[in-house]
């Protein structure tokens, strides 16, 4: 698990007023990590392009021009005229060793975007959108430095943001490099040392980035067991009996000791292994509820699955219906929206009134806003890179791939929460573990892409 941070100009000052580094130092430790990089990917003379901005992002370009001069075919194109008194330092540094500049973004093998840093918070005025729209059509190798130009801070981007091949992001990552919208823009990922262990260089942060590493997987370390010992998930099970099927299938291979699936009648295609109730069991450990319910069941009979104390998981259908904001007063309770639910959510809450491209465009505000009134709600608000969150804590899961844009990818997650409830999982760890687990299996699974379906992530728990 990693830090996150908005923005570290407040850890920089910290390095500056705690560890007597100054700025200059940090700044070559940054240009010396992108070097380091440069040299052990690259063969030497290899021609390097760095466009340079006119602040300290520039100014981290004009370093590094200085440390692969020589070794390597350089040249500056000068996007904006350095403005910032370390840029001007950098540019004399640079001069002085014969770095030579360039008016023109001719063919290279390596390209670094050194344009805007962290402060970027407009559009690009016509100069710099120019520039971008040429270099993201040129065939290079492509470096963003610290972070793509045109990423805001909120993590929307501009449409020409710079599209890198990887990121050299200095001294801890940032939050704006996990929106959804940054996905297909920042490239691999690496974090630059500044002088100093990221373990110093960090404070605290409720917002993480979840490695693949963070999955605790339900192992049976107990021998004198039965299946009474793994919990006992309820499903709801109402005309769309497909959805439910398949999160019970997940639960029951995820490890859950019994399912059953509730309703008045037994869908006809029920899997064998599967049990069938007309009421909530009595052992009953957890309840997931949502996928398949469709319009089956009148309001009473509704609340009736959820007079208790059990731990639940709601998603799909449960967003439409009325119950679901006393449902939010529970304890032990996460919910699994997609975008277009969740603003729905946050427009019966009074939370806000949006568009889906307007929480695109700012997942981290809204997902806190909601955590804000609802401090007691496990948030698992899916997308390209998943956000979960309780309280004052967040974590982002950036590990999934398009090849869950699926139907039933969904059901087969809610079911994966419901099993980890069922055994006991806290509801914020039931989360974090259910979607770490579901993008592991879509990261070994060995088909195409567009290939994979909810059979596949069933039969993929088995691999993990």
């Amino acid at each position: 698990m990693q830090k996150l941070f908005d923005e570290v100009g407040t850890l920089d000052n910290n390095c500056y007023n705690s560890f007597g580094l100054s700025e200059d130092i940090l700044m070559e430790h940054a240009a010396n990590g992108m070097n380091i990089f440069i040299r052990a990917t690259f063969n030497k003379n290899s021609k390097i392009i760095i466009a340079c901005g006119s602040g300290n992002n520039g100014a981290d370009g004009l370093a590094l021009a200085r440390l692969l001069h020589e070794d390597y075919k350089v040249e500056i194109f000068y996007v904006k005229e350095p403005k910032s008194p370390m840029a001007k330092l950098q540019l004399g540094r640079a001069h002085a060793i014969g770095v030579k500049s360039t008016i023109e973004l001719n063919k290279c093998d390596v390209l670094v975007d050194a344009l805007y840093g962290t402060g970027f918070s407009r559009d690009f005025d016509n100069e710099s959108k120019s520039v971008m729209q040429t270099i993201n059509k040129m065939s290079a190798y492509k470096i963003a430095c610290d972070i793509p130009s045109g990423l805001k801070q909120n993590g929307e981007c501009d449409k020409d943001i710079f599209i890198a091949d990887i990121t050299l992001t200095m001294g801890a990552l940032k939050k704006s490099m996990f929106s959804d919208a940054a996905k297909d823009f920042v490239g691999r990922i690496e974090v630059i040392n500044l002088g100093v262990s990221r373990s110093v260089y960090e404070t605290s942060s409720n917002w993480n980035l979840l490695d693949q590493e963070d999955l605790k997987l339900p192992y049976r370390n107990q021998k004198n067991t039965h299946k009474g010992h793994f919990g006992h998930l309820s499903i709801p099970c109402g005309d769309k009996y497909g959805a439910s099927i398949i999160s019970a299938l997940a639960a029951h291979k995820f490890g859950t000791g019994l399912v059953t699936l509730v309703g008045p009648q037994e869908p006809n295609s029920m899997h064998y292994t599967l049990m069938h109730a007309q009421n909530i069991p009595a052992n009953t450990t957890a309840i997931a509820s949502g996928m398949g319910i469709g319009n089956q069941f009148s309001e009473d009979e509704l609340r009736s699955f959820f007079d208790n104390s059990l731990p639940c998981i709601l998603d799909a259908d449960i967003f439409h219906m009325p119950i679901l904001l006393d449902l939010l007063k529970k304890e032990n309770v996460v919910i699994t929206p997609h975008p277009r639910e969740f603003i729905a959510l946050l427009h019966r809450t009074n939370i806000a009134d949006i568009s889906i491209s307007e929480l695109q465009n700012d997942r981290f505000k809204y997902s806190e806003a909601f955590c804000k009134k609802y401090p007691n709600i496990t948030l698992l608000l899916k997308g390209a890179n998943v956000i979960i969150a309780q309280n004052d804590q967040f974590f982002i899961n950036p590990h999934g791939t398009s090849a869950l844009a699926k139907g039933g990818s969904g059901d087969v997650l809610s079911g994966l929460v419901g099993s980890l409830l069922a055994q006991g999982y806290t509801t914020l760890d039931a989360a974090i573990n259910a979607s770490l687990a579901h993008t592991k299996i879509v990261q070994n699974y060995k088909g195409a892409d567009f290939s994979l379906t909810p059979e596949d992530l069933i039969q993929g728990i088995g691999t993990l």
